[in-house]
């Protein structure tokens, strides 16, 4: 979608997957453009066996097919979509749809991808399976956690009451931590770097509500010792996701990275725990996150 420079929004689309009999479970996902704004700053100019339960394989598609992803990396949920992929070796084509250039836009990107068919939305990530077209990193992870054979059942578990909870803290994400961690990026550090002029008080409401969309993570998931979310021994699709998102604040610099993030030891803790199972790939795939920190915080270290 496009974001005019003469002010800025923040804007949603949100889905919601329908019911499925009494295993059904209502989703509502999300996705913004803070990405946008990204891009135009960085270019100015395992195997594991099946998980016990029945699942739909990748039924219609041709298993010589390879599965492309659209993506931008400067896109936080591209990155959690990307950096799957990639740790649970599912081979797969990244084609990079690059914002700055606005291929995101239904023009651009209808005569490059067909954006109509891919995805009407025109955002990233979508992927192509075959003949099976998906849009929304929610949903993305969710589906190939389920039909990738080989990928751990710890990304997202087979049983109900444990995914439910997974689910649960899917859902909390976009009008949460997300929103929170966008717009205070967005009005601290990516709009003044535009030449847009930001908002005092937007921001200082979006470090309010990521201050406590942090301290939530911390009370309600990592009770305890727990090395990640919901206690559980090992990272979820849940917590890629969120950590991809916190990610973001690298580019509003040090000094106020730390400001925020300094009374959370235990998320601190938690997304060190996500990069090293994670590694090598995390740190691989935000390395242009770390090129625009640089780039807007010269005196920050890497």
């Amino acid at each position: 979608m496009g974001v005019g420079r003469e002010k800025m929004v923040m804007t949603s689309g949100y889905a919601c997957e329908g019911k499925e009999g009494r295993k059904g479970i209502c989703r509502l996902s999300s996705s913004s453009s803070s990405s946008f704004f990204l891009s135009c700053l960085i270019f100015p100019k395992q195997a594991e066996q099946s998980r016990g339960r029945a699942e739909p394989g990748r039924k219609g598609v041709a298993m010589a097919a390879v599965l492309k992803v659209y993506a931008d990396r400067l896109s936080q949920p591209s990155r959690a979509i990307i950096i799957f992929c990639k740790v649970n070796r599912i081979d797969f084509q990244e084609l990079t749809v690059d914002l700055a250039k606005g291929q995101h836009r239904a023009h651009e990107f209808t005569i490059l991808f067909p954006c109509v068919e891919i995805n009407p939305m025109a955002q990233v990530p979508t992927i192509v399976d075959g003949r099976f077209k998906l849009f929304e990193s929610h949903a993305i992870l969710r589906y190939l956690a389920t039909v990738f054979p080989g990928v751990p059942h710890h990304w997202y578990p087979a049983d109900l009451f444990t995914r439910a909870k997974l689910e649960s803290v899917l859902d909390w994400h976009h009008s949460n931590l997300r929103r929170g961690a966008a717009t205070y990026v967005l009005h601290t550090a990516l709009g003044p770097a535009l030449g847009l002029t930001p908002s005092p008080e937007a921001a200082k409401e979006a470090e309010k509500l990521l201050s406590r969309s942090l301290g939530t993570i911390e009370t309600v998931w990592l009770k305890g010792d727990a090395k990640f979310l919901n206690g559980n021994p090992q990272p979820s699709i849940a917590d890629l996701s969120l950590v991809c998102e916190i990610m973001q604040l690298e580019v509003v610099g040090d000094e106020r990275r730390d400001r925020i993030l300094g009374p959370h030891e235990k998320v601190r803790a938690w997304m060190e725990n996500v990069k090293k199972a994670t590694s090598p790939h995390f740190d691989e795939v935000h390395q242009l996150i770390f090129k625009l920190k640089a780039r807007l915080n010269p005196a920050s270290k890497l």
